[in-house]
């Protein structure tokens, strides 16, 4: 369906607003992966197919809205959950406006506040990005809707499937100023191997005037990632993964997000 109105920030604000540590959340089932993998290879490998790619989804309980964004003049489509049977799988937006090549995460949408609005800051500086939003706040359903820790959510299941097409992946994260005192932002590759665009975006935000640990060359706290499922299938599948996670301080400030925003789009396109 079409609507020329739509705009993916009222429908991130709006799944975000909604979260709830009370609320619904389970994993896909076999089934239900297998198709979710269909669907990111469909929306990679055959971008035209709008009807395959809308057909499977809808499998998963996902609407479809296709628009222009209204901050970028470009076209998008739009994939929302309904949440039904416990289904709070979130979103996807896809800029058809260029072929895929980036993948911006957002795991954890109302626990690490703004989040989600730099992810879209970031979607809407590439051309081609895919910006996946995870459904449920990540202590739901006794905290198996941490996506970025369980391999068997829906949002696993589809960043894998990109990185596998060869999409590289940003994964956005934020911690509590007390908790590296003095850092404004972690740069890693989790368990994925080291970078040059994990280099890259870290020198970009040290040269912007942010305190950036490295975690591959200093110790970064609590906060490098190594654990992160995505970032472990990224390492196996030698493809390129980059977990961020910005204080409370850089993400509350809307000019400080936008210049983060700005950086990581440079130094993703580099």
């Amino acid at each position: 369906m079409a609507r020329a109105d739509l705009d993916p920030a009222q429908v991130v604000d709006e799944l975000t607003t909604g979260l709830s540590r009370t609320g619904p959340y389970r994993d896909p089932d076999a089934d239900e992966r297998s198709r979710a993998r269909r669907a990111a290879r469909l929306l990679v490998e055959d971008p035209d197919d709008r009807a395959g790619q809308e057909d499977l989804l809808a499998g998963l309980g996902f609407g479809v809205q296709h628009s222009t964004d209204p901050a970028t003049g470009r076209p998008v489509t739009v994939f929302l959950a309904d949440g039904s049977d416990e289904r709070t799988w979130g979103a996807l937006v896809l800029d058809r406006s260029a072929a895929a090549r980036h993948v911006v995460q957002v795991p954890h949408p109302a626990f690490d506040l703004d989040t989600e609005k730099l992810g879209l800051a970031l979607h809407r500086r590439l051309p081609g990005s895919v910006l996946l939003v995870a459904g449920a706040h990540r202590e739901a359903a006794g905290g198996a809707a941490d996506v970025a820790h369980n391999s068997n959510s829906l949002f696993h299941t589809l960043a894998v499937e990109f990185a596998r097409r060869g999409l590289d992946q940003i994964q956005l994260h934020g911690f509590a100023d007390r908790n590296l005192e003095g850092a404004d932002a972690v740069v890693s590759t989790g368990s994925a191997p080291r970078s040059q665009v994990a280099r890259r975006i870290a020198d970009g935000l040290s040269r912007s005037g942010l305190n950036t640990c490295r975690a591959w060359s200093q110790k970064c706290g609590q906060l490098e990632g190594t654990r992160n499922a995505q970032g472990r299938a990224s390492g196996e599948l030698d493809s390129a993964f980059v977990h961020l996670e910005l204080s409370w301080s850089v993400r509350r400030d809307a000019v400080a997000r936008d210049m983060v925003a700005q950086v990581l789009a440079e130094r993703l396109r580099a």
